[in-house]
């Protein structure tokens, strides 16, 4: 169930994704490219790429979306499609979909 924050429903995803060993270069040029597009959606109200200041290797997507339906529309994108055919094979990931509770 999404929580309501101010009359809408926003979505937070936090990615973070651990280059493999010698992928960190392809890695970042892949979220790079990621983030004109991303950021592009009509939905899209935030797509932040973070860098890890311990391990240079990790990185931290940011991403907030209007509404569920931004993130399913995000997810059909040709730019979305193309990062997961090849995410795989250049880092570890792991996501939060989160909903609010208590935010300013």
């Amino acid at each position: 169930m999404t929580s309501q924050l101010n009359g809408t429903s926003h979505v937070k995803i936090m990615a973070m994704l651990t280059a493999k060993p010698g992928k960190a270069a392809e890695l970042r040029a892949l979220l790079d490219g990621m983030l004109a597009p991303s950021r592009a959606e009509p939905g899209n109200l935030r797509y932040d790429l973070w860098r890890d200041r311990d391990d240079a290797n990790r990185f931290v997507l940011d991403e907030l979306y209007a509404d569920a339906a931004a993130v399913a529309a995000h997810r059909e994108t040709p730019h979305f499609r193309d990062y997961l055919t090849r995410i795989a094979d250049l880092a570890e990931r792991s996501a939060l979909l989160l909903d609010p509770v208590q935010v300013a």
